[in-house]
C-alpha cells in the first residue's frame, strides 16, 4: 500500500503566503523566476508522495488575481525547432500549449518574450503569429559579454536595449518551455528598467528541487540529482548561506556559481546593497516544511533513483546519450545503499523471462502483490500483464478470457492482412479497445475494464525495451515504468 508522507494542502497554504510576503518584501511588484514544471510535475509526485501533480498550479489559483503569466522562448531555440523530450514538441508549439493551459485555470497569460532575439526569420515569423492571436510579444536582445561585463550588461546598452514588458499586475510570473530560456534575465532587465522609472519591485525564484531544508545527502535530493544527471547539475552546500547566516543549506551549483554575479547585477540596478545574502535567500520553495514522514519520502525517492538509472540505461541504449548519466546515478545509488535489487519487479519480470525464453513484464500492485505476463501468440508480455493485472483487482479467476477470440481473431486480420504489420500479437492499446467492445455485452470484462484507475502509481517493469506505443500506453495508466536495456531482436532499426 503507497504510504502519502507529504502534506499538499499545507503546501499550497504556505507557497502562497510565503510568495505574497515576498511581494510585500518589495513594495508590491516581483518578478518571480518559475523553474520546472508549473503542472504535470510526476517527478515531484513521485519522491514526495502526497504532491498532487498540478500543485504549483493551484497555488497559482489561489493568487489568480494578483498574478500574470510572462512566458519566455529563446529566439535561437524557435530558430533551430528544439524539442521538448517529454512532450515531443518543438518549443514554440509549447509556447502555445502553455498559454491554452494556463488560461484553462482561469490565470492571466499577459506577454510572451523573445530572447536573444537577431532578426531570425523563424522567430520572426512566430512573433507575427502570436500577434495576430492577440499576444503581446517583447524583443529582449543578446547581450556582449553576458553575465560577467556588469557594467556593459546593466547599462542603456545591455538590458537598455530590450523592450520594456509592460505589465499590470503585482506577480508576475516568468516561466518558459525548457531550460536557457532566459528567464532570469527576463526578470533582471524588467527590475533595471523599472528603477528607472521609478517603479519598486524585487526579484524571486521558485525551484522545487533541491529542497534547501533538507540534507544535502536526503534522498529526496538524491533523487533530484539523478533526474538532472545529463545535465551536470550536482547539489551542494550555499557556501553563501552558511558564511552570512551560520546554517547549512542545500542549493545547485548554476546558482550557487552565478549569485556574485547576480548580487553585482541588482546592486548595480538599485543602487545600493542586494537584498540577497545567499543564492537560498532567493528562493520561495516551501515544500521541504510539508513531509511529514519523512521514511516515506525517503523510499519514494530511493525508488526514483532507481528507475532513472534505468532510463539512463535505456537511453544509452538508444543512443540518446553517451552514458555518463548512467555512471552518474550509479554513484548515487551507492551513496545511497540502494540497488536494482530493491525494487522487486525488475527481478520478477527477467526471472519470467528466463523461464519462458521470451519477453516478460511484471507489475507491482498496491498490496506489493507482483503479476506478471508472458508472450504469447495473441499478446505481448506487456498486454498479458495488464489483462492479469486487472483480473487480480476484480478477483476474477486466471483462466478466465476477458477477451473473446472471436474479437482478437480481425483485429490481428487487420494488422498482418490490411496495415503492414507482421506481429499479430496485441499491443496494450489494442488491448484495451478490444476489452472495451467485450465489456458492451460480458460482464466480467466490463468488471475487469472498471479497475483500470487501480493501475496508478504501481510500479512496473519490462525485460525489454517496450515499443512507443506500449510505453505511451503505460504513461498514460499513470504506472511507474523501466525496461531492460534491450530489444527483443537484434534488428539495427526499432521503430
Amino acid at each position: 500500500m503507497s504510504i502519502i508522507g507529504f502534506d499538499n494542502e499545507k503546501y499550497i497554504r504556505l507557497q502562497s503566503e510565503h510568495i505574497r510576503d515576498r511581494i510585500d518584501m518589495f513594495g508590491g511588484k516581483l518578478y518571480l523566476e518559475f523553474g520546472g514544471k508549473l503542472f504535470d510535475d510526476y517527478h515531484a509526485a513521485r519522491v514526495l508522495p502526497g504532491f498532487a501533480p498540478d500543485s504549483k498550479i493551484r497555488m497559482l489559483v489561489k493568487l489568480r488575481e494578483e498574478a500574470e503569466i510572462v512566458i519566455v522562448i529563446n529566439a535561437a531555440d524557435i530558430e533551430k525547432n528544439k524539442v521538448r523530450g517529454d512532450l515531443g514538441i518543438t518549443y514554440d508549439q509549447d509556447v502555445l500549449r502553455l498559454i491554452d493551459a494556463f488560461r484553462g485555470f482561469g490565470l492571466y497569460v499577459g506577454s510572451v518574450v523573445l530572447t536573444c532575439y537577431n532578426d531570425q526569420p523563424s522567430a520572426e515569423a512566430f512573433k507575427k503569429r502570436l500577434e495576430s492571436l492577440g499576444v503581446r510579444v517583447y524583443k529582449h536582445y543578446r547581450i556582449p559579454g553576458y553575465p560577467s561585463d556588469i557594467a556593459t550588461i546593466v547599462s542603456d546598452e545591455g538590458y537598455g536595449k530590450n523592450e520594456y514588458i509592460e505589465t499590470e499586475r503585482s506577480l508576475v510570473v516568468v516561466t518558459a518551455p525548457g531550460p536557457g530560456s532566459g528567464k532570469m534575465a527576463t526578470c533582471l532587465s524588467q527590475l533595471y528598467h523599472d528603477h528607472k522609472r521609478g517603479i519598486r519591485s524585487g526579484y524571486a525564484k521558485f525551484e522545487t528541487f533541491p529542497i534547501w531544508n533538507l540534507p544535502l545527502r536526503h534522498p529526496v535530493n538524491m533523487a533530484y540529482e539523478a533526474a538532472t544527471a545529463d545535465l551536470n547539475d550536482v547539489n551542494m552546500i550555499d557556501p553563501w548561506h552558511l558564511e552570512a547566516y551560520g546554517e547549512t543549506a542545500v542549493n545547485y551549483n548554476r546558482d550557487v556559481e552565478i549569485f556574485p554575479v547576480l548580487r553585482a547585477m541588482m546592486e548595480r540596478i538599485s543602487g545600493g546593497a542586494c537584498p540577497y545574502k545567499s543564492p537560498t535567500d532567493m528562493g520561495v520553495n516551501m515544500a521541504g516544511n510539508c513531509i511529514f514522514d519523512d521514511d516515506a519520502c525517503r523510499h519514494a525517492s530511493h525508488m526514483e533513483i532507481i528507475r532513472r538509472y534505468y532510463g539512463a540505461l535505456v537511453n544509452r541504449r538508444k543512443g540518446a546519450s553517451d552514458g555518463d548519466d548512467v555512471e552518474k546515478i550509479k554513484l548515487l545509488m551507492n551513496m545511497a545503499g540502494i540497488s536494482p535489487d530493491d525494487r522487486p519487479v525488475i527481478a520478477a519480470a527477467t526471472a519470467r523471462a528466463e523461464k519462458e525464453g521470451s519477453p516478460a513484464t511484471a507489475i507491482s500492485l498496491p498490496d506489493g502483490t507482483i503479476v506478471t505476463g508472458k508472450t504469447s501468440e495473441l499478446l505481448g508480455a506487456t498486454s498479458a500483464m495488464l489483462l492479469n493485472a486487472l483480473k487480480v483487482f476484480a478477483h476474477i479467476p486466471d483462466e478466465v478470457h476477458l477477451i473473446s477470440p472471436e474479437i482478437i481473431g480481425p483485429v490481428q486480420e487487420l494488422k498482418t492482412r490490411h496495415l503492414g504489420n507482421h506481429n499479430p500479437r496485441l499491443h496494450t492499446d489494442e488491448v484495451l479497445v478490444a476489452l472495451s467492445i467485450s465489456a458492451v455485452t460480458n460482464p466480467t470484462a466490463k468488471r475487469a475494464l472498471e479497475q483500470l484507475d487501480r493501475l496508478h502509481g504501481c510500479e512496473v517493469h519490462s525485460s525489454v525495451i517496450l515499443s512507443p506505443v506500449d510505453e505511451n500506453v503505460m504513461k498514460k495508466l499513470g504506472v511507474n515504468l523501466t525496461c531492460e536495456p534491450k530489444y527483443q531482436t537484434k534488428k539495427l532499426y526499432h521503430a
